[in-house]
This record gives C-alpha cells, structure tokens and sequence, in this order.
C-alpha cells in the first residue's frame, strides 16, 4: 500500500516537472498542445497546471484565435516567480546581479572591493549582497539562492577551493561566505559559470569551447549542456596552456602560458585598466593600441586553434576582451583558418551573446536550473 502511495506521488512530480520544463523552453501555449506534445491526458495536464497556476509557477497570457469552439487559454511560466543572485569575486572587484527565471538581469553592480581572506572581508561583501538585495524589493522567500563565482579551482563538491593563485583563497570554504549570506550559496569556477551562461537557453546540444577572456584566462568545456570538469576539477584551464615555450612568465610561475598573451589586462594596461577605452582608440587606429592588439591577436589565434584541433566543436570568445571583438571576428577568422590543416574557414569561431556580467549571470544560473529541476 504505501509502494503503490510513493509511486504515485513520484509519477505526480515527474509529469508536473515535465509540464512545467516544457513550458520553460516554449513561448505560450494551450493545456491542449501541451498534453498532445507530452502525450500526457487532458485532466492530468490540467490538474497540474491549476497546481502551478497556485504556486504562482504559471500564468495564463491571453486567449488564442477561436478555431470553432471557446478560445484556449495561452499558459506560460511565471519567469518573475522566483529570482537569484550571482556574484563575481575578482581580485580587485565583486559584481553582483539579480535575474528572473528567464535569466534576464534586473538589476547589476560593481564595486572596487579587493580580495582579502579574511572575516572583515566576508562580512562586507555579506553587507553587499544583503543591500543589493534589499534595494532590488524582493521578498527573501523568492530568493532562489547566491551564485559564487570565483577565480580558482574548486573541490570534488564545490564546496571549498583546492587551488588558487588569482585570490588568496587556497583551501577557503564556502562557509566563510555563508556566515554572512543568509541563503543557500553555492561556488564555481568563474569560467565554468560564464561558459554556463553563454548556453543556457541554447536549444541544442552542441558542444563548446568557451574562451574567458578576462584579467585572468580560464575557459569551459561544455558537452551537450554540461561541463565538463576533468579528473581533477581543472577541465578547461586554458589559460595555463604553453602557446610560447621559455616565454614570458606566467602568474602561475610557468613561462609561456596563453594567460601571458592574451590576458585582457595585455589591453587594458594601456589604457589605465579601462578596456572599452582600448576598444575605443583601437577603432580610431591609435598607437600603442593598434601595435598591442596586433602581437594579441597573433597568440589568440594560436590559442583558438589548438582548442578547435583539440575538441573539433565551436569555439566561444567571451570575457571583458572577448565582449568587444563582434566588430574584429571577421579578421580572427581569417587568421585562425591559416593554422588549421582541415578546413578554409574560420566560421566554428563565434563571440560571445552575454556581454554584462556573464560569470555572475552564471553563478546565478546554477540556482535557477536546480529550481527547475525540481519543481
């Protein structure tokens, strides 16, 4: 009796988790559509609709066009049911963002907050988030959770850090941010997140290879929809690859990695730390922006290619750098297509959609997918 109970209740939240997913990848549709693309009844979509609909999950969006009978009502979900918060924590920074179910930023910040393990430091940005969330108006019961994202590779559980050279934060847990944040944290690599958020609504299951472009050069390997982490947490450093052997010296202490060449901070140096400045003179063919970008784009390339030989799947440029080449990805694509020994063009390169905030907007993400999941 109580096997039959259980398997009952499972079968209820499986065909309610199936409902609402399907309606999270569609534009408003009928109850009628949906149980005739989930080859579910009628009183079963039904029933788990008006459940929804109670929960504040769904809502009806209008009517669709008579077709002879009474007008079906359009359901959709609710993407202002529920929000999260990510947070991006740089050496020098912490960016923080609010998003809805549909992954769109409601309100974004950042501020000069360096990096220190220690109390003090936590408890402050603990005081960000609470104002941040705060100034937002958003009833704390509708907070999903807080997104971590951080410049370091994380344990088997990503619940603490194994390595760390960007932040001084090597065998920190996530304890030292959740005596501060009253909600459920979660970290990841900030790479990994960027790369989360750049195919989050995507509807295929190509695979990529995200290139983050940022202070420090980290990236994602994503099959079908999911990461890829490797043996040891550190899929997707392709920062520390050698591009140069004997070359310049790398913050990890190695010589030649890509980080070396094609950090952003190889631009935005000559610029004061300003990288829409450098983008800005780069334009106007201004020296010594036009010569720097040039030696940057002469190791990228190389880089790119040994990702596209490597994986043989679309390459994704993104980052604070990787932002503002749209208007040069014509020009890496013909460079990139002179390395590789099997194809005459460049076009697997793409950059990338999300250019605000993107690690936040996927520290974020990681909340929202296990909310949907879980319905």
């Amino acid at each position: 009796m109580t096997t039959g109970r259980v398997n009952s209740i499972e079968v209820k939240k499986i065909n309610r988790n199936a409902i609402y997913n399907f309606l999270y990848m569609r534009e408003p549709i009928s109850i009628q559509e949906i149980a005739y693309s989930l080859n579910m009844s009628l009183p079963t979509v039904t029933q788990n609709i008006k459940e929804l609909y109670e929960r504040g999950l769904v809502i009806e969006t209008g009517l669709f066009e008579s077709t002879g009978g009474r007008k079906a009502k359009a359901i959709s979900y609710n993407s202002t049911a529920k929000y999260a918060v990510g947070l991006d924590i740089t050496r020098n920074h912490v960016g923080i963002v609010m998003i809805d179910l549909s992954a769109k930023v409601i309100r974004n910040y950042r501020k000069l907050f360096p990096f220190v393990n220690s109390k003090e430091y936590f408890k402050g940005v603990g005081h960000l988030v609470n104002s941040f969330i705060l100034d937002c108006k958003i009833e704390p019961e509708n907070i999903l959770g807080v997104g971590i994202a951080l410049p370091a590779i994380l344990s088997d559980d990503s619940r603490s850090v194994s390595y760390a050279q960007v932040i001084d934060f090597e065998g920190g847990s996530i304890t030292a941010f959740e005596e501060f944040i009253p909600y459920r944290c979660t970290f990841s690599n900030d790479a990994n997140a960027a790369g989360f958020a750049e195919r989050w609504g995507d509807k295929t299951d190509e695979s990529v290879a995200y290139l983050s472009l940022n202070n420090s050069v980290g990236g994602s390997i994503i099959i079908g929809k999911n990461i890829y982490n490797g043996q040891n947490q550190r899929g997707g450093e392709f920062g520390h690859m050698t591009i140069a052997p004997a070359g310049r010296t790398c913050y990890c202490g190695q010589k030649g990695c890509v980080d070396a060449y094609c950090s952003a901070k190889i631009l935005s140096d000559s610029t004061n730390g300003n990288i829409a400045e450098f983008f800005r003179l780069l334009r106007l063919g201004k020296e010594p922006q036009k010569s720097i970008w040039e030696e940057y784009v002469s190791y990228l390339v190389v880089a790119i290619n040994n990702l596209r030989m490597l994986f043989d799947c679309k390459v994704i440029l993104g980052g604070y750098a990787g932002a503002y080449m749209d208007e040069y990805l014509d020009e890496l694509r013909q460079k990139v297509s002179r390395y590789n020994t099997f194809e005459v063009d460049g076009t697997y390169l793409h950059v990338c959609k999300y250019k605000l905030e993107t690690t936040a907007v996927g520290a974020a993400l990681l909340h929202v997918e296990d909310f949907i999941k879980n319905i």
